[in-house]
């Protein structure tokens, strides 16, 4: 089979040997639920021997899982999509990511969990045994909700395999891999590797952004250039990740600039409902150029109750920006965060930047005492948007593509489930995701 950039080996007797060990289980953070200890088992099969400069292909077949499905509901076929990680030994270091495809037979309550076979592709660049331990792996469920399970071993794993790899006069540069790429929607040291979504990257920050103040004429008000940004949920976000729209516009009052975020109507479809006030979003304002440092602006609640299937519209962001130093500041969009109040609980949805975006507006400032210059100021009320900065600059930024929707708040309340030895729960989100 030809494979990637180079021939994918299977020559030589295959070797599959299975190990045990014991794992722990850790649910989604916003379940409350304590982790799962189980025992997995692994067989990995890889070629016996290979040559230097061979692309080789490795199996992980879980032989069990940490703990049958237990008795709180009926899983769909084809809803499981496992990955994991092999730890590289020997002739090689470092990781080898594989991942296997949502196919698995309907498993009742209480019955062992069957999950498909995990493939990874593994270039050899130096000589030497090569040892294949089978380290953390990772469970999605797709239905009826979108949630991942993470799970980490809890005591030292035994090889699983071993490739001797000869010198077949090939480069021996040595160390690296080539494997398998976990897909989306799983997830890796509590990290959600969303793909992206269509909708276009913006250019980079050499965008001028707005129409700059200028002090000639006694402007007071400024407004932003509408700008895309792409976006990567921490779970239970979306974990294809969102390209959405946003401008910033301002008000000078005094050495300040009153700041409002405009994103696009009707940016989400509700699947459930909601009361009045249950849905926050807040995001962070990145200031560069002469100035730095941050502002936080924040929404007001939803006004009404929102109804299953109708459309959700994020509410205009404000927040004070005071320049900290003075020329030309830009303001650029960055990360998001949406909260959501449900029977009592908060739902926290941080949602990070990819890439550079560019400024949506450009200010000429003049210091203030206590101004930005590199510190991060508060909005008007409300927590801080979570997820952190992009470098250079961000502003968490909604609106939908085209003034498409943003599919989805997954809202199926306080329903957990056991897969794999872990507690899947039923988040109050399921996607949150443009779409025309």
């Amino acid at each position: 089979m030809i494979g990637g950039a180079g021939m994918l080996l299977a020559a030589s007797p295959a070797q599959a040997a299975d190990i045990s060990y014991k794992t722990e289980c850790i649910p989604p953070a916003i379940s409350g639920l304590p982790p799962v200890q189980g025992t997995t088992k692994v067989q990995l099969t890889a070629p016996a021997t290979a040559k230097v400069g061979d692309t080789v292909e490795v199996v992980w077949k879980t032989i069990q899982g940490a703990s049958d499905n237990p008795d709180v509901l009926d899983l769909e076929k084809d809803t499981i999509k496992p990955t994991g990680t092999i730890k590289l030994g020997g002739a090689a270091t470092g990781d080898l990511k594989m991942e296997g495809p949502r196919q698995n037979p309907p498993i009742p309550k209480k019955s062992p969990m069957v999950v498909s076979d995990m493939k990874g592709t593994l270039k050899l660049e130096k000589a030497g045994d090569l040892t294949l331990t089978p380290d953390a792996y990772a469970l999605n469920v797709s239905k009826p909700i979108s949630t991942d399970t993470k799970c980490t071993p809890k005591e030292t794993v035994q090889p699983g395999a071993t490739i001797k790899v000869t010198d077949g006069g090939g480069s021996t540069t040595g160390g690296t891999t080539a494997g398998g790429t976990t897909a989306g929607g799983t997830t890796a040291g509590g990290t959600t590797s969303g793909g992206t979504t269509a909708g276009g990257t913006t250019a980079g920050g050499s965008d001028s952004g707005g129409s700059d103040s200028g002090g000639s004429g006694g402007a007071t008000d400024f407004p932003g250039k509408e700008v895309v940004v792409n976006f990567a949920c921490k779970s239970p976000g979306p974990e294809e990740g969102i390209a959405s729209k946003v401008t910033i516009n301002a008000k000078k009052k005094g050495g300040s600039y009153a700041l409002t975020v405009k994103t696009a109507k009707g940016v989400m479809n509700s699947p459930a409902p909601l009361p009045a006030g249950a849905l926050k979003p807040s995001m962070k304002i990145v200031i560069g150029g002469a100035d730095k440092g941050s502002v936080n602006v924040t929404g007001p609640g939803n006004p009404e109750a929102l109804e299953t299937g109708k459309p959700v519209n994020l509410p205009d962001m404000t927040g004070t920006y005071k320049p900290g130093a003075s020329g030309k500041s830009t303001l650029t969009p960055g990360a998001l965060t949406i909260d959501v109040m449900l029977g009592g609980q908060k739902i926290n949805i941080p949602c990070t930047v990819k890439g550079t975006p560019a400024a949506s507006l450009v200010l000429d400032t003049t210091a203030q005492e206590g101004g930005a210059s590199g510190g991060d100021t508060g909005g008007s009320g409300g927590a801080a948007a979570g997820g952190g900065t992009a470098s250079g600059g961000g502003l968490a930024a909604t609106g939908a593509e085209d003034n498409g929707s943003l599919r989805a708040l997954g809202l199926v309340a306080g329903t957990a489930i056991l897969l794999g030895g872990a507690v899947f729960t039923f988040t109050p989100w399921r996607r949150l995701r443009t779409g025309r």
